[in-house]
């Protein structure tokens, strides 16, 4: 009973900060969609096209970043079950995602920067909206690098405990975002009124202060003056291990972004009311399952920490705990969006086409969360027990024949537009949180820890 006591104090002192983060990290992306609305709605259909692209090389990012997350919380258990407190894995771990995501987010930079044009054409982007969207893409996609590298601190910091510090970081990105954004967008204190461009500036410079307190932090509590040692080792066998987790794990988020930028594609055949209608809708919905998002990633620590230590029956317990707990929260949320759909649409835009059509979307959403709860938080606690290939194969399977095949078929075929292909997305999400559940339930993630192989390697 004490036991359990504890688990759950550590699980709430996991997740209440990543709460506040992801909180905060929904209003970053709010605020530019809601100042930018003041502004021009085109501004927000282009911005809501250029955020997809973005989305997408950010969840590249998540190849390095999720089995970094996921070999330190594990490597944390195993070193309390042998009463270790050698942690040279962890430091070697530091020093490879930190190089190899470091390289990867310049690389994208690059690639968003000359292929802007392209890419944004690509998904049926309208002229009106083209050179919009470029200016913003060119800036804050040339900046993603930053990104990168503040992913991977913060996948390092957090299975450490570090998540209240990752919090606070996020609020003084928050505060600069807004400040940027107000002098920017609108113009003020002599400076020229610049509409996106101006909000591409306050997004990027937001990043950029985030990365370096995170990398100051890294330094002081993690490294502790073995950054030379994190350089020096050979990198080979930490980055197949990396790779061996994160690319499966990453998989399924890439494999969601993916059928997103077709989605977007099929919003911007109906138009550009519907593109704007979705962007600000999104805005909202996030914070229907920012609850699930959080809890998921609180509990992926602890999975990961508990699998590490041998403890499965309390990993599996606190699995399906946490997986009840999202559901209760995202649909008592999501039915207060929808009992409100229409007031809370008229913050954004006075457009009564998309004010209408958001509320529509916003009661579906009722319907769709609780299979979404299910999947942040079933996937995650299948990843952190090294379980990382089965999310893949569901998400590819599901994503393509619901998500993207019926929304076609119910949105444009059907004409039934941004409400049929949110119908689609529910059916997908129920599908795959049905068989993620089954899967956790019936232990089929057991004996797949990363740590079980680095034992068996030393016997």
């Amino acid at each position: 009973m004490q036991r359990d006591k504890t688990i759950k104090r550590k699980l709430f002192n996991y997740t209440w900060p990543i709460f506040i983060e992801s909180v905060l990290l929904s209003f970053l992306g709010s605020m530019d969609v809601f100042m930018l609305g003041k502004f021009s709605d085109n501004a927000v259909a282009a911005v809501g096209v250029s955020n997809q692209i973005i989305w997408m090389f950010s969840l590249m990012f998540g190849i390095i970043t999720s089995g970094t997350s996921i070999l330190t919380a594990q490597y944390i258990g195993a070193n309390k079950k042998n009463k270790s407190s050698n942690n040279d894995n962890i430091i070697r771990l530091c020093g490879v995602s930190i190089c190899f995501n470091t390289l990867i987010g310049i690389f994208c930079s690059g690639l968003v920067v000359v292929g802007s044009t392209v890419m944004l054409k690509m998904l049926n982007t309208s002229e009106e909206i083209l050179g919009i969207g470029k200016e913003y893409l060119v800036i804050v996609g040339g900046f993603i690098f930053t990104q990168s590298i503040l992913q991977t601190f913060t996948a390092i910091l957090r299975p450490h405990g570090y998540t209240k510090v990752c919090m606070y970081v996020t609020l003084i990105m928050n505060i600069t975002n807004v400040i940027c954004n107000y002098i920017f967008i609108f113009g003020k204190f002599g400076v020229p009124e610049l509409g996106a461009v101006g909000a591409a500036i306050g997004t990027s410079t937001s990043r950029i202060i985030g990365m370096i307190i995170l990398g100051i932090v890294l330094y002081v509590k993690i490294l502790r003056g073995n950054s030379l040692k994190c350089i020096k080792v050979s990198p080979e066998d930490d980055l197949k291990n990396i790779l061996a987790i994160g690319i499966p794990a990453a998989g399924e988020q890439i494999s969601y972004n993916l059928s997103q930028l077709v989605i977007t594609s099929f919003i911007n055949m109906i138009s550009i009311n519907a593109m704007a209608t979705k962007s600000y809708a999104m805005n909202l919905i996030s914070f229907a399952y920012i609850f699930s998002t959080s809890l998921g990633q609180g509990t992926s620590i602890l999975v990961g920490q508990l699998v590490g230590e041998d403890k499965n029956d309390e990993a599996l317990n606190i699995g399906i705990n946490s997986i009840k707990k999202s559901i209760l929260v995202s649909v008592l949320i999501s039915g207060v969006f929808a009992l409100f759909g229409s007031r809370l649409m008229s913050l954004f835009s006075n457009n009564a086409v998309i004010i209408e059509m958001g509320a529509l979307v916003l009661i579906i959403d009722v319907f769709l969360e609780p299979g979404r709860s299910i999947n942040l938080v079933g996937i995650n606690s299948l990843r952190a027990a090294g379980d990382v290939k089965f999310p893949v194969y569901i998400g590819i399977i599901s994503m393509w024949i619901f998500g993207v095949g019926l929304a076609y078929i119910l949105g444009i075929q059907f004409k039934l537009g941004l409400i049929g292909m949110w119908i689609a997305f529910a059916i997908d999400e129920w599908f795959r949180g049905i068989l993620v559940y089954n899967r956790w339930k019936k232990r089929r993630w057991q004996g797949k820890a990363f740590t079980n192989e680095v034992e068996a390697d030393a016997c």
